[in-house]
């Protein structure tokens, strides 16, 4: 399933170690991502993360495996789970020096501390990219979620507002519902709206709505590109503000014509 995973179309794979894993069967998947990702026939054009555990002892198992003998492997990121501050980033960071590796750091928040320390996590160097994690933020705080999420909202805005103030990546929280492909799309778009990048997959099956989401629609396309055309146009002419179809354009409509193209430009879609 490790070697397949990269036919599911995802920008990123995310190899777990943690909560996916059995507590009895931790050095088998260890072993058995070491094996793949030190695999030269193992080139995927994807990144590829590892997700690993919590407590610090079972980390450093974690990273004694993977690392051992100075194997090199075909690893992007590392993702930190149940970040509750930028001290659980900055710890990581130094057991990854120990072992001569440095890597951008995915830091899931998804706990009460996490969601309000988020800024402070964003801000780590090492920190690539927050990914809001809703279902384990229930359960810490004792909340029902229901289908539309409002009872997360809060959190959800939190984590994509320090994530855009420190210049990183943002990564919404997944659909654990693969079956219901209709909550998954209404959900996609509501990440899209929120301003989040991406969005967190567990199944195969929701690779491709994720995607479709993302990717800018052809009526969306063709205002970004007049509005960009006309800021050429006016640019030349002196002119600050100018007109597209009738609405007033000033800086924040630039910017979001922008980040359309470049969401087009990563979808292949231009």
């Amino acid at each position: 399933m490790l070697r397949k995973a990269p036919d599911s179309g995802a920008d990123v794979l995310v190899f777990d170690l943690e909560d996916a894993v059995s507590p009895t069967r931790k050095d088998d998947a260890r072993n058995a991502v070491r094996e793949v990702l030190a695999d030269p026939a193992f080139d995927p054009d994807c990144e590829v993360c590892v997700r690993v555990n919590v407590e610090s002892e079972a980390i450093e198992s974690d990273l004694s495996t993977l690392f051992a003998n100075g194997t090199e492997l075909r690893l992007d990121s590392v993702m930190l789970p149940k970040t509750n501050g930028a001290d659980d980033v900055r710890n990581l960071t130094a057991l990854l020096e120990d072992y001569g590796v440095s890597l951008p750091i995915i830091a899931l928040i998804e706990s009460a501390s996490g969601v309000l320390a988020a800024a402070d996590v964003a801000a780590r160097p090492a920190t690539d990219a927050l990914a809001f994690g809703a279902e384990d933020l229930s359960a810490d705080v004792g909340a029902t979620v229901s289908d539309d999420r409002s009872e997360v909202s809060y959190a959800r805005q939190r984590v994509v507002l320090a994530a855009a103030a420190h210049d990183c990546t943002a990564l919404d929280t997944l659909v654990t519902d693969f079956e219901n492909e209709q909550r998954l799309r209404d959900d996609a778009r509501r990440s899209v709206r929120l301003g989040y990048d991406g969005k967190l997959a567990i199944h195969p099956a929701q690779v491709e709505p994720i995607n479709e989401a993302f990717t800018p629609d052809e009526d969306d396309l063709e205002w970004a590109e007049r509005v960009l055309e006309a800021k050429r146009e006016a640019d030349a002419e002196g002119r600050g503000v100018f007109e597209v179809d009738g609405e007033m354009i000033d800086a924040p409509l630039i910017a979001q014509a922008e980040r359309i193209l470049e969401r087009a430009d990563a979808a292949g879609e231009r």
